[in-house]
């Protein structure tokens, strides 16, 4: 299983919210850059950033920082915030971004998404979050009617290989993932990584139990910054090494 942390990014800082309400923002660092290159150090294989400003005003708003951190870095990054149109998308991947979220956009199927999922592939991936199950949108300001599983399955059917699955009530909480949620998830077919709520090393022996269900990874965030659990440990149980 692979572990990626994560960078959450508010005013070129790095921060964490409790359930994605930005009235509930902690601020960790004042240097994103010298966060990832500390996360490089212990043995991180991808870095997951989110530019929750652009998340919220439909276009990203901090990619001079993003720029930064793919320049000190030796490890892939991947992005997620904002990223509404496919000039965008060429835009973040020009960057030398590995890797782009798609979110909000893809409720809606528009014929460019479609053109990115055909052009790039597997550096396609798309972010579903969700809130009792339904998929929430406009950085998880508002609730949909569609079913996060109902989505996943049309993701599948344009030729999307890969998703986050981010269970909202559990993010930045330290509760632990949504296990049963993220075994329905997996029954899609498509590779799942797992965000939200991981929080002890408990967790991650937990979400190891179904990678035959295709969860392959994991999104760990606020937990690396509070210090419940060791970033170069988590990785080593990750592997099966400890």
């Amino acid at each position: 299983m692979l572990i990626i942390p994560a960078i959450d990014i508010i005013d070129g800082q790095c921060v964490r919210l409790e359930q994605g309400d930005y009235e509930k923002k902690t601020v960790y660092s004042n240097d994103p850059v010298e966060i990832a290159l500390d996360f490089q150090a212990e043995g991180a294989e991808l870095i997951h950033l989110v530019d929750l400003d652009g998340a919220k005003a439909g276009q990203p708003l901090n990619l001079e920082v993003v720029s930064k951190i793919v320049q000190a870095l030796e490890v892939p990054v991947e992005l997620g915030g904002g990223i509404r149109d496919l000039a965008t998308v060429r835009r973040v991947l020009d960057l030398g971004v590995e890797r782009v979220i798609l979110g909000t956009v893809v409720l809606n199927k528009p014929e460019w998404f479609e053109q990115a999922v055909a052009e790039y592939g597997e550096r396609i991936v798309v972010g579903i979050d969700a809130r009792n199950g339904y998929v929430a949108v406009q950085g998880w300001l508002q609730t949909t009617e569609k079913r996060a599983f109902d989505l996943a399955l049309e993701m599948k059917e344009i030729g999307v290989q890969e998703i986050i699955y981010t269970d909202i009530a559990r993010d930045g909480m330290l509760q632990g993932p949504n296990l049963v949620e993220l075994e329905k998830m997996g029954a899609t077919g498509l590779k799942i990584v797992a965000s939200g709520g991981v929080s002890t090393l408990e967790d991650i022996h937990n979400l190891k139990q179904l990678e035959d269900q295709g969860v392959y990874a994991a999104i760990i965030g606020k937990a690396l910054y509070t210090k419940d659990i060791n970033l170069s440990t988590a990785i080593r149980l990750a592997r099966g090494e400890n």
